[in-house]
């Protein structure tokens, strides 16, 4: 299929235009990559050369954008990007938890890059000196869907600084922020931060504020894998909050979690402190749907209580999906021993409650990332599934909250809060990024045993008006692009958010 958007019209669509209202039923006509009319069913007339497509009563939606992701690489080597695509998601938000392909210092000595940064790659997949090198890159890999990626402050730190155990100089600092600084005039969203992880755990007030400044004079936002999601997860929320405050830059709360069984229940308190930081600041929110998260394995947080399953492991590579109690007892060890033996690795770890993920995903303020890590043996579900068990599960069987909603939290929610104006709508004049799902059937279908399975009930997908999936099956049409920053982001630092529930 050409990668040259046609005239095309979609009839009968029950359309879900992004801002959370209800549908209402149209034709949509598309054409030079944008959405150019929306009019009564049957008044857009038929004309010769052009495509059409009877949605028959299916929901239209705003392409959906993927807040949180790890697919720096996969845009590069997988640009087809079907376990997103097959989710109706055209627009992925790379560069997150302070982990970023670009810009980084080559060569990358050694062969290896510090866990979590092996999450992207190895070292022959750090060879970006500049964020606008990694943005090339992806337009000559022309992906399927959209890529648009924040610069991670772990690898702003690994290029800068020789020992990343301490606080930076501030020549170490001033190094930072000359990269930071021309990373964002590239394009960049913001800066993310993992400070729960090795690299960035030395970093502090002193270090981040002055970053957040750089990134809040060119308009972007800070987006922050927290430093304790455990017991220590107020003083963690707080300090990110006052990060950004200082900085006077918004702040997005990466997939947020109260983790650990003696922290369960914690959301009613987490998430009213998120909402008493709101009245005075912009805060936001993303999270995944699942009990269960996913990152590199840590014998620290072994307890011997939570589940955690192997995801990946360079020295037993057959341990990969089996859990790592049963590794321990076939081992004849104990689980913090097993752990240590199948390092490097990664794991899912079962660490939430239900309810938390569900009070998490009912706040008003909360869009989906899905957080998928695309080079794990065996990955969570959460890499095929996310988008599908929001649409399906929690929205219309659990009814957690009405469809409108959840397109809202995956399409102009996003979409305002990392300045990609002309998406996450449909409207006249905006890209034409859309997809087509049956609302009664659309469903995941990854689970923790078979991850890599897709989703059903998405129809149809279009990418800049070009179809990138028919009737569920992918077109191998390719017309994603790098998206720049292309506005300020979401809130005014000086005035509190002000947005309905």
């Amino acid at each position: 299929m050409s990668d040259i958007s046609p005239r095309t019209v979609l009839r009968n669509a029950r359309v879900f235009d992004g801002s959370g209202s209800a549908p209402y039923s149209a034709d949509v006509l598309l054409a030079d990559g944008l959405i150019r009319q929306i009019a009564p069913c049957g008044s857009l007339p038929q004309t010769a050369g052009q495509a059409e497509t009877d949605l028959d009563g299916l929901a239209l939606a705003p392409g959906f954008i993927d807040t949180h992701t790890h697919d720096d690489r996969l845009a590069l080597i997988q640009p087809q990007m079907w376990p997103k695509l097959s989710q109706g998601v055209t627009t992925v938000i790379t560069g997150n938890c302070g982990l970023s392909l670009a810009p980084w210092q080559a060569p990358l000595d050694p062969p290896q890059p510090p866990a979590p940064l092996t999450l992207l790659g190895a070292s022959a997949d750090f060879v970006y000196d500049r964020f606008a090198d990694y943005a090339r890159a992806v337009d000559a890999a022309q992906p399927a869907l959209n890529v648009a990626s924040l610069v991670g402050h772990a690898t702003l730190r690994l290029r800068c600084m020789a020992d990343t155990a301490r606080a930076a100089t501030p020549d170490e600092l001033d190094a930072m922020r000359a990269v930071l600084r021309e990373s964002l005039q590239a394009g960049a969203l913001g800066l993310s931060s993992g400070v729960f992880y090795a690299p960035a755990r030395a970093a502090g007030h002193d270090e981040l504020v002055p970053l957040l400044r750089d990134v809040a004079q060119h308009g972007g936002l800070y987006t922050s894998h927290i430093r304790d999601e455990y017991a220590g997860v107020l003083d963690a929320l707080n300090e990110a909050c006052d990060a950004g405050e200082a900085a006077l830059v918004p702040v997005l709360l990466s997939h947020h979690k109260c983790a650990g069984p003696a922290n369960w229940g914690r959301t009613v308190e987490t998430l009213a402190l998120v909402a008493e930081r709101q009245r005075r600041h912009p805060v936001r929110l993303d999270a995944y749907p699942y009990p269960a998260g996913s990152t590199v394995l840590d014998p620290d947080y072994v307890d011997g209580v939570i589940r955690i399953m192997i995801s990946w492991s360079t020295a037993h590579p057959e341990m990969a999906g089996r859990d790592l109690a049963d590794i321990a007892v076939l081992w004849g060890v104990d689980q913090k021993e097993a752990a240590r033996r199948l390092m490097p690795a990664g794991a899912v770890y079962f660490q939430m409650r239900e309810d938390d993920v569900r009070r998490v995903l009912s706040f008003p303020h909360t869009m989906i990332g899905s957080d998928g890590l695309p080079h794990d043996q065996h990955p969570h579900p959460r890499l095929w599934g996310t988008f599908t068990r929001v649409l399906g599960h929690y929205s219309r069987d659990e009814g957690l909250f009405h469809l409108a909603e959840a397109v809202r939290r995956m399409t102009s929610l996003p979409a305002d809060t990392f300045g990609l104006s002309g998406r996450g709508r449909i409207r006249p004049g905006l890209a034409a990024d859309l997809v087509a799902f049956d609302p009664d059937t659309v469903r995941d279908r990854a689970t923790f045993e078979q991850p890599c399975l897709p989703s059903e009930g998405i129809a149809h997908v279009w990418v800049a008006g070009v179809q990138a999936v028919h009737d569920g099956q992918a077109t191998g049409a390719r017309a994603g692009r790098w998206l720049r920053r292309q506005r300020e982001r979401f809130g005014d630092c000086a005035t509190p958010v002000q947005e309905a529930a």
